[in-house]
């Protein structure tokens, strides 16, 4: 019988957490009273770091009932390194995991279908959503635009799928041998291979609390994963140059063709503008370049991606 891990970073999520643990443990007794999944499967909460009483309240979980199990990070490490944690704990124990955020936007009711999907012989299951009627017109096209622009960029990604999916033992060990350090996982996982599937659902608004990315980190998640997965800007800065340098050579031929005619030469402001544009251009261009070269610098210093503190299971704390 499939022994399947959920598993859930939170950052400060006090709010929503004994919520979500209700409803997540309801589906999983259903899916194991259906014999779908192993009674010793489990909903682990990782802690990235958190300042609120979120490693309080999953330690009181995983006291109450063994269905539970806390992953406890040394410190704060974002978002996809916290789920990259929880996802390679996770694979030493079960035959499936499932990555879910805490915030209960992703429909729980959703893993049955899974599940199935795994059972039938899909080693990825992407939750992608159904419709985007909760968000805002803002939120809406931004969203759009961001799946477009990567799509441009040459990211393959799943279209309206975040981070909800169910990934195999071996899917997961394959994730595993993607060791660089500027983690997106989102671009990684179809990278991965093997037989995939998608369930469709309908995502809610966040149950409480705050959201944990707002427009800056959208944005700085986003260039994260362009500058991931492709080349594609340094490629686009090159044929901007060459564009710029034949743009100033027929400049150049305008201007000595003009001083032949007898024409004086004037535009001073033109000119100034045009110095300003260029210099602009350069630094736009060496930014990009720039960029490269510090995930580079990154890459190599081989520094850990998390560092796991403890981990509890069936009420026992290990280190890991």
């Amino acid at each position: 019988m499939t022994i399947l891990w959920l598993v859930i970073p939170c950052y400060n999520e006090e709010e929503v957490i004994p919520e979500t643990a209700k409803r997540a443990s309801r589906v999983f007794r259903e899916l194991s009273a259906k014999g779908k999944i192993s009674p010793d499967s489990k909903i682990a909460f990782v802690n990235d770091g958190s300042r609120d009483k979120t490693l309080e309240i999953i330690l009181d979980l995983c006291r109450q009932d063994d269905i539970f199990a806390c992953i406890n990070l040394s410190r704060n490490r974002g978002h996809q390194n916290a789920l990259l944690a929880g996802l390679m704990t996770a694979k030493k124990y079960a035959d499936a995991v499932i990555s879910m955020d805490a915030d209960l936007q992703d429909d729980v009711t959703a893993i049955e279908r899974f599940v199935d999907e795994y059972l039938n012989g899909s080693d990825v299951v992407y939750g992608v959503r159904s419709d985007r009627k909760s968000d805002t017109f803002f939120k809406k096209t931004t969203a759009e635009l961001f799946y477009k622009f990567m799509r441009f960029m040459g990211v393959d990604l799943v279209y309206n799928h975040a981070d909800y999916r169910l990934m195999s033992r071996r899917a997961v060990e394959g994730l595993e041998e993607f060791d660089e350090v500027n983690t997106f996982l989102r671009g990684l996982v179809p990278q991965v291979g093997y037989p995939s599937a998608t369930v469709e659902y309908s995502r809610d608004k966040r149950y409480a609390g705050k959201s944990k990315y707002p427009l800056k980190k959208m944005l700085s998640f986003a260039f994260e994963g362009i500058t991931s997965f492709s080349v594609r800007p340094i490629k686009m800065a090159f044929a901007l140059g060459i564009f710029s340098f034949l743009v100033s050579i027929c400049m150049l031929c305008y201007c000595i063709a003009e001083r032949l005619a007898g024409n004086a030469v004037s535009g001073w402001a033109s000119l100034g503008v045009s110095i300003w544009a260029i210099g602009g251009l350069q630094m736009l261009l060496l930014g990009v370049v720039g960029e490269y070269v510090g995930k580079i610098y990154l890459e190599t210093k081989h520094r850990p991606k998390y560092i796991i503190e403890s981990v509890v299971v069936n009420g026992k704390k290990t280190t890991d």
